[in-house]
């Protein structure tokens, strides 16, 4: 049996995720922080976990069901904020309609699926589109914050769809969205 690696999320607008890049890139070069890059910029719902990809059939159609039931996502984009010291990322503001498709996405996964990611099981959910990670330095990211703590950051877009990720090896790949 062959496990492999997958994450739920929903995609911003291709507009949003050129600026994203663009910031990402900026990271990569300038504070040699490239992990980032892997992904296409995202707001994780569910954190990876492993599934046999015998079963991925199974992992489709909850989904499936999930997606049929719930309505667009109005997403807004505030800023930047971070996990000091590792992590900078876009801000996205917790809305009550976010807040729920998150918790109702996890349970739905762990009662169906047996699919449950511990930690987050027990840690508040902050949205977030990730801009400089596990790669960033200590001190690049307290050079890298000054630079971004207070830099604008302000979009919205409605969220219409739940995308399915899986890695390649190499990087994230999409595989595949389900519309709401």
């Amino acid at each position: 049996m062959s496990k492999h690696l997958f994450f739920m999320a929903l995609l911003p607008p291709l507009a949003i995720q050129k600026e994203a890049n663009q910031i990402k890139h900026h990271f990569a070069e300038v504070y040699n922080s490239k992990a980032a890059l892997k992904s296409p910029p995202h707001i994780t719902l569910q954190p990876p976990f492993y599934w046999e990809i015998t079963r991925l059939g199974e992992l489709k159609k909850v989904l499936e069901e999930l997606a049929q039931h719930q309505a667009f996502i109005l997403i807004i984009l505030d800023g930047f904020a971070a996990f000091k010291p590792r992590v900078i990322y876009i801000n996205v503001l917790k809305t009550p309609e976010l807040l729920s498709l998150q918790k109702e996405l996890m349970l739905q996964l762990e009662s169906s699926l047996n699919i449950v990611h511990k930690v987050a099981k027990h840690r508040p959910f902050t949205p977030h589109i990730t801009v400089g990670f596990k790669d960033l330095t200590k001190a690049n990211f307290y050079q890298a914050w000054e630079e971004f703590k207070e830099r604008p950051f302000d979009s919205q877009f409605n969220a219409s769809k739940l995308t399915l990720f899986q890695h390649n090896g190499k990087k994230w790949e999409i595989d595949p969205e389900f519309c709401f």
